[in-house]
């Protein structure tokens, strides 16, 4: 049987409780009597510590006790701190071979006439401005099969019709950052090999003009770009006709495809977590970490985000750099996260959140080193700015924000085929054109919300599954998703709404 707490690190002077500790229980093995109540999944003190006082969870600081802290006592908001210290940065300190099997493995996946390959089979409405995004949802929902399931039944192949809006592409700069950073997120969307054809819509006098898109993106229009705005168009009604009938054109052919086995290497997955909680860092990001490691192995691909969630932790990262300037390019993100939360009246410590605080997690520090652990233990190759085109295979990062829709959209553009996106406190999301498997933490949240959880990794807080039994199984289910497996969210429907890209600058 598994004992009531968890200890991380031999040199932790905290552990994490299993289920709800009670004043006066007694844990024999720390040789403490707790002191008050304890939730599930938050933290115990195993010894004295004193005010200013590090406090280590996982064998790292999360903060500074701010008052005495006696054994058995909970350690959460009331008495720790966020307290900035010295990272120890030693580049490619932890750089090890990676030990590449000698036969990957396979799915089924989608190859295009480029040799690009998809895990879906989509056609995307994108926007260039928000003025245009009530054309492009009435162009998609023509093709909803809830709405009208006769439009897609020639259609067995094609997963469905999606409309991409977002709320930007105007009152901005036109030589500015927010504008480059839109464009390169439209336009890695635009070559998405999961989308078999895209429009883009516009209105037709916005700052965003397609025609710059295009250039920037070194888009080619064609059969499976088409390009067109309200304005030229005659009016709403007008645009959406024409667009229905270009993606009428375009249906039979994207029907045509067929699955056919191929290298996992050809799989790219984001790696997401939001509503964390004390168990995040010990099951499901420790589990997905797992199968990342599996997946690299495979010749395949990770991105690692969320910027303000590793802060604090970035020294375990840019010891796994393969280069000097790899680890350079990483903290030159961070120093500029420093310099952007500054300027806007923030700090960097804003997080958790108060769902994050009731779960267990007290500091951005606490955070940030689980959310690093579902990148696993191979080499870090390569530092991506938002949205920016992967290239590199093996573990990569990406600089985005910590808000999951935005960060995941960053790493769609930047061609991730599939998402996996852990939780604790429980999670609704879905993304399109890329499908989104989602893992609990723990088996309450897993029992409790089955019909938004793809797989549950609680077993590991129970101590019946281990972290390596429990990446085997997310490796294996990535392999079936991106064979094309409906993930819950896609049952669901979810993916349309969740397109939001990094809005930067001022709106003017």
């Amino acid at each position: 049987m598994a004992g009531p707490t968890i200890r991380i690190h031999p040199t932790d002077n905290v552990v994490i409780a299993r289920r709800q500790l009670v004043s006066g229980e007694r844990l024999g093995d720390e040789d403490i009597t707790v002191s008050g109540l304890i939730p599930p999944g938050h933290k115990v003190a195993t010894r004295a510590i004193a005010p200013g006082e590090p406090v280590r969870r996982y064998g790292q600081v999360i903060g500074s006790a701010t008052q005495a802290i006696a054994p058995g006592q909970h350690v959460h908001t009331h008495n720790l701190a966020f307290s900035d210290f010295q990272r120890a940065h030693e580049p490619g300190a932890a750089v090890v071979p990676t030990a590449f099997v000698d036969t990957p493995t396979t799915f089924d996946g989608i190859v295009r006439a480029d040799g690009r390959v998809a895990t879906r089979n989509y056609i995307g409405v994108l926007t260039s401005v928000n003025c245009s995004a009530t054309a492009a949802r009435a162009i998609a929902d023509h093709f909803q099969r809830d709405i009208h399931p006769e439009a897609l039944a020639a259609y067995p192949n094609v997963d469905g019709v999606v409309a991409l809006t977002h709320g930007m592409g105007c009152a901005t700069a036109s030589d500015g950052e927010e504008l480059l950073v839109l464009r390169r997120t439209l336009g890695g969307y635009a070559r998405h090999a999961n989308f078999a054809g895209v429009l883009i819509v516009g209105l037709g006098c916005e700052t965003n003009q397609i025609q710059g898109l295009v250039a920037q993106e070194g888009l080619s229009e064609g059969a499976w770009l088409r390009t067109f705005n309200i304005q030229d168009s005659g009016g709403t009604a007008k645009t959406v006709a024409r667009g229905v009938a270009m993606v009428n054109e375009m249906l039979a052919e994207a029907n045509r495809v067929k699955r056919q086995p191929v290298p996992a290497s050809h799989i790219t997955v984001g790696l997401q977590c939001g509503g964390s909680d004390g168990y995040s860092g010990i099951s499901a990001n420790p589990a997905l970490g797992a199968a990342v490691d599996r997946l690299v192995r495979h010749g395949g691909t990770a991105i690692l985000s969320e910027t303000p969630e590793i802060y604090g932790g970035e020294h375990l990262l840019t010891r796994r750099a393969v280069s000097r300037e790899v680890a350079a390019k990483l903290l030159a993100r961070i120093a500029w996260w420093e310099q952007y939360t500054a300027r806007n009246g923030m700090k960097m410590d804003n997080n958790p959140s108060a769902g994050n605080k009731a779960g267990g997690l007290t500091t951005i520090l606490e955070k940030s080193l689980g959310a690093i652990a579902k990148s696993g233990t191979t080499n870090l190759v390569d530092v991506y700015e938002f949205a920016e085109r992967v290239a590199s295979k093996g573990f990569v990062y990406m600089d985005t924000p910590g808000y999951d829709p935005v960060s995941a959209t960053g790493q769609v553009a930047g061609g991730a085929n599939l998402i996996c996106f852990t939780t604790g406190r429980g999670s609704a999301y879905g993304c399109a054109p890329s499908p989104s498997l989602k893992l609990a933490t723990n088996t309450a949240l897993w029992n409790r919300q089955q019909e938004d959880i793809d797989i549950d990794c609680g077993g590991i807080v129970e101590g019946t599954d281990t972290v390596d039994a429990a990446g085997e199984r997310i490796f294996r289910l990535m392999l079936q998703t991106a064979s094309g497996r409906p993930t819950k969210s896609e049952q669901h429907g979810y993916g349309q709404n969740e397109f939001v890209p990094w809005q930067l600058g001022a709106v003017m």
